[in-house]
C-alpha cells in the first residue's frame, strides 16, 4: 500500500475514534479575525437599495435595533458586527442561508 493510502486509513481511524469519543482531535486549526469597532449599518442597507424596516426584515434585525445603531444611539455588539460584515461582503449568500434555513 502506497504512504497516501496508509496516511488517508490512519486519518479515518482516528476521525471514527474522534466520532465515538475514544479519542481527542490531535489538530485543530485555529483563524484569527478581526471585526470591526464599528460599521456603517446605513451605508450598507442605502448600497442594497432597502429601507430600515426592509434590512430589518430581511436580515433578521429589529427595525428599532437599525434605528439605534443608524443614529449612534447603540453600538451593534461584537456577533452583531460580524454578521453585519459578512451581510456587506456578501449579502446574497446570506440571503441564501436564511431562506434555506426555512
Amino acid at each position: 500500500m502506497s504512504e497516501l493510502g496508509k496516511e488517508l486509513i490512519k486519518g479515518m481511524r482516528n476521525a471514527i475514534a474522534h466520532v465515538e469519543g475514544k479519542k481527542r482531535a490531535s489538530h485543530v486549526t485555529t483563524v484569527e479575525v478581526t471585526i470591526p469597532e464599528t460599521i456603517d449599518i446605513a451605508a450598507i442597507r442605502r448600497r442594497l437599495g432597502l429601507t430600515q424596516a426592509g434590512f430589518a426584515a430581511r436580515f433578521g434585525f429589529s427595525v428599532k435595533n437599525i434605528q439605534n445603531w443608524e443614529q449612534g444611539v447603540r453600538q451593534p455588539e461584537g456577533s452583531a458586527r460580524a454578521y453585519l460584515l459578512v451581510i456587506a461582503r456578501d449579502p446574497k449568500a446570506v440571503e441564501r442561508a436564511l431562506a434555506s434555513a426555512a
